[in-house]
This record gives structure tokens, C-alpha cells and sequence, in this order.
């Protein structure tokens, strides 16, 4: 049982928030009350998560002597011994083969997406992690294809809207991440980011400055496009706010580094997004 549970911590449960991303097809096609679409969402959603997860068992794997020497990393199940890498490996190749078996049963181009998200993450955690501003682009360009696997599992149009949002807005986390680190390092905070280095402060304002003022413009022109076009505006608000919110605990909180701890823990923040979602679901599907 015990290698069980630090396995399930080795795949970072905290990290799934992000797959949510996948019911934004099924949200913005007016699916989302079609059961047999949804049921194939929240399987997507689950297959994506083993995706993710299998990826830090892998980084875990690799790394493992580097966590061994790092203050809190070392507490990583497969660093501190309680999983061992035969275990590790064993498991990891299970879960390699039923997720993307399950999903090629499913469909076809959602394995495919799939399979590039995940030598596409695999390739960031060894290579592209270590590449200025490519680090933080891969970690959108992820966002980007979790969204594209969730409209390609139920076979419903793309939209640009849809995918320049969920990119820019990726990109705002990645930079602000980037940025927290920072801060953390320069307090005296020991970090195995050497990628760092290559950013500076003013780098990432100014690259924040564009990101955050494209994000919201985005987001304004798909409700100016969309239906119930003038309705839809007054969904805005509520993304200013929750943009604003994140940079508030950023900023005064120091929870930069760990966003998906922001989306989890900060309560206005979660009202926001549960309003949000409301509002778009109620002028999308009863107005």
C-alpha cells in the first residue's frame, strides 16, 4: 500500500488541475449536457492525467540522485527509497501501455495528440526546460494540446479563439512561475533551475506586460465574435479579476511557483472561476 501512495505522489495529483483544459471542446460546442460526450471528456481527462503523471515518474526516475542531495526534493518517494526504480520502471511501463492502449481504442487522433503531448513533455523535462524562453512556450504549447485532445475525442470544430486563449493565458502562468522562482532565488532559496540565469526581472515584466494585456484582448474579442455576442461580454469582468487576483497573490503572497496551489487553495480566486463558468454555461445554453 505504501508503494502504491508514493507512486499516486510520484504522478503529482496536484498537477491534473491543469488537464481540466480538456473540457473546454465540450463547453464552448454547447455539448456539455450530451452525456455520452461527457463521459468521453472525463475519460480523456483521466487518460491525460496518467499522460502527465507517467512523465514525472520518468523525471523522478532520472533525477533521483540530484533530489537526493536537494532540502525538500528529497523527500520524493522514489529519492528517499520508498518506491524503488524497479518498481518505478515496472509500474511506469504499465501505465504506458494501458493508457495509450485505451485511448487508441478510443480515437484515433486523441492518440495521437496524446502521444505527442507526451514526448513533447518528456522532451521538455530533459532538453527544452533548459532552452530560454522556449521552457515556458513548450509549457503553453502543453496547454494547447490538451485543449486540441478534448474537441478532437468528441469530434467538434477547433476554435482560434479557443486555442490563442488557452495559450496566452498558459503563458501568463508559465511567465509569472518563472518570475516567482526568481524572486525565491535572489531571498537565497536553493533552486535546480539554471535556466534562470538566463531571465531577468525586467525580461519578464516586459514580457508579462504583453502576455497579460494580449490575454484579456483575446478573451474580449472571442465574446465580441461569439454567440450571444453582447451577452457573452459580461463574462469579462470575471476574467480581468481573476487575472488581476493571480497577480495580486504573486505579488503579496509569494505563491508565484506554485500555481496549480493558487487554483487550488486561494478562495475569491475559485469563486471567480466557479462564477465564470456559470455565467458562460447559463448564456451558452439557456439564453
Amino acid at each position: 500500500m505504501e508503494m502504491l501512495v508514493g507512486l499516486l505522489k510520484t504522478m503529482r495529483p496536484k498537477q491534473w488541475t491543469k488537464n481540466l483544459v480538456l473540457f473546454a471542446g465540450i463547453l464552448f460546442s454547447n455539448n456539455l449536457f450530451n452525456v455520452d460526450l461527457l463521459k468521453l471528456s472525463i475519460v480523456g481527462f483521466i487518460l491525460f492525467c496518467i499522460f502527465s503523471g507517467n512523465v514525472y515518474i520518468v523525471n523522478d526516475i532520472v533525477d533521483r540522485k540530484k533530489d537526493q542531495s536537494h532540502p525538500k526534493k528529497c523527500n520524493r518517494p522514489i529519492a528517499s527509497g520508498k518506491v524503488s526504480v524497479i518498481q518505478a520502471i515496472l509500474f511506469l511501463c504499465i501505465s504506458i501501455v494501458f493508457s495509450f492502449y485505451t485511448a487508441y481504442q478510443m480515437n484515433l487522433l486523441f492518440f495521437v495528440v496524446g502521444l505527442f503531448y507526451f514526448i513533447l513533455v518528456t522532451f521538455y523535462s530533459f532538453i527544452l526546460k533548459h532552452v530560454v524562453l522556449l521552457d515556458v512556450m513548450t509549457i503553453s504549447i502543453g496547454f494547447i494540446l490538451r485543449a486540441v485532445a478534448g474537441v478532437v475525442l468528441i469530434d467538434v470544430a477547433i476554435s482560434p479563439w479557443l486555442l490563442l486563449c488557452t495559450f496566452l493565458l498558459s503563458l501568463f502562468l508559465g511567465l509569472h512561475k518563472r518570475k516567482s522562482e526568481m524572486a525565491l532565488m535572489k531571498s537565497g532559496h536553493k533552486t535546480t533551475r539554471k535556466i534562470l540565469e538566463e531571465y531577468t526581472p525586467d525580461l519578464l515584466n516586459d514580457m508579462l506586460h504583453i502576455v497579460t494585456s494580449s490575454t484579456v484582448m483575446a478573451y474580449s474579442l472571442y465574446t465580441f465574435t461569439a454567440g450571444h455576442s453582447i451577452i457573452m461580454m459580461s463574462t469579462i469582468p470575471f476574467v480581468i479579476y481573476g487575472i488581476f487576483r493571480y497577480q495580486y497573490i504573486v505579488h503579496k503572497k509569494g505563491m508565484g511557483e506554485n500555481p496549480e496551489l493558487v487554483l487550488l487553495s486561494d478562495k475569491p480566486l475559485i469563486v471567480d472561476i466557479m462564477l465564470w463558468a456559470v455565467s458562460c454555461i447559463v448564456i451558452l445554453y439557456f439564453i
